[in-house]
């Protein structure tokens, strides 16, 4: 298992304090009683996120547990400006959401190489004296002082970003199809629960082409409670563009399971079936030609009008339709 792939990190993020404005007046051989001068604090230093493609997972934050940015430096005479605090950047890969810690409520996204948001910010710097100066106040006494930093807490989470999630019960087969597809060497095994981290493949296609599939975790019945480990899962398919459901062709009823998946994520998730789906049909080395087709026209009687979904019967083991199979995806990514 590949302990390196981190989706979930919760760090403290302190943002820094505000220098102080300054209460001066201006004094220089010549001068005595000069007006106010007293320049403005520094602002402390923000906690920034920034999106970095380099990143494919969050385990470089994952023993950091607190991020504290820098204060401000007061202001001081001649109207100068304290310096303001070193900024915290935490680079984090496309896919990160930041979530606050207490409500859970979503802060922000990263999307794209770059990209930079403040997570925290850091406080204002006080007013120094020489703003307050007026027509009726010639000589003000007094100067702000600097906002405080914030201290907070906050999750990030990594959706995979792939174009096409794998979906189905455990042993469904999944792993043998992106090992078959691509690069991935994912464990494979025949018990639940096998893959406890998404595994990514890049799919290679015709004329150098390419597409990337993420083989989710075993979805069983009642995920969206958080059963298993459902949830934690299920983040994962929200930005896939198309969903490919696999089921055994040795499942007792084909048609039945599907509809058990696709009502799964539509608990867990509603919008998740705008996706565009393809139903792919397992194992098919272990069964003749003659109960393909009857299978065929069971699963077209079943699965017509709005619930109709393209189909496919193929074998991981043979490779049987394996590239038909790519065809058929390359065509809903594109299509």
């Amino acid at each position: 298992m590949d302990n390196n792939f981190v989706d979930y990190v919760k760090i403290c993020c302190r943002s820094g304090k505000g220098g102080a404005g300054s209460s001066h007046f201006h004094r220089d051989k010549f001068t005595a009683m000069g007006g106010p001068d007293g320049g403005n604090g520094g602002r402390g230093g923000h906690v920034i996120l920034r999106g970095n493609k380099q990143f494919w997972t969050l385990i470089h934050l994952k023993y950091r547990k607190h991020v504290i940015a820098a204060a401000g430096d007061n202001g001081s005479s001649a109207n100068s400006t304290g310096k303001q605090g070193k900024d915290e950047i935490l680079e984090v890969p496309l896919g990160t959401v930041a979530r606050d810690a207490e409500t859970g409520e979503l802060e922000c996204e990263i999307t794209e190489d770059g990209q930079e948001v403040i997570l925290v910010p850091g406080g204002r710097g006080g007013l120094g004296n020489a703003n307050f100066k007026s027509s009726t106040l010639q000589s003000p006494q007094f100067a702000q002082p600097g906002e405080p930093g914030r201290n907070e807490w906050k999750i990030l989470e990594l959706k995979v970003l792939a174009d096409v999630g794998l979906v189905g019960f455990p042993n469904a087969g999944k792993s043998t199809l992106l090992s078959v597809l691509s690069a991935a060497k994912p464990e494979i095994a025949n018990y639940p629960f096998t893959t406890l981290v998404p595994n990514l493949g890049i799919v290679t296609y015709r004329d150098y082409k390419s597409f990337v599939m993420a083989d989710i975790p075993g979805i069983i019945e009642g995920a969206h409670e958080g059963k298993g480990l459902g949830l934690r899962f299920l983040r994962h398919i929200e930005r896939n563009s198309t969903l490919l459901f696999l089921v055994s062709c040795d499942t007792k009823d084909i048609v039945d399971e599907y509809k058990i998946l696709v009502n799964e994520l539509k608990k867990y998730n509603p919008e998740l079936l705008d996706k565009k789906r393809i139903l792919g049909i397992s194992k098919a080395d272990l069964m003749d030609d003659e109960l393909e087709e009857e299978m065929r026209k069971d699963i077209n009687k079943r699965l017509k009008g709005k619930n109709k979904v393209p189909f496919l019967f193929f074998s991981s083991a043979t490779g049987k339709n394996v590239m038909q199979l790519k065809d058929l995806l390359w065509e809903q990514l594109n299509g």
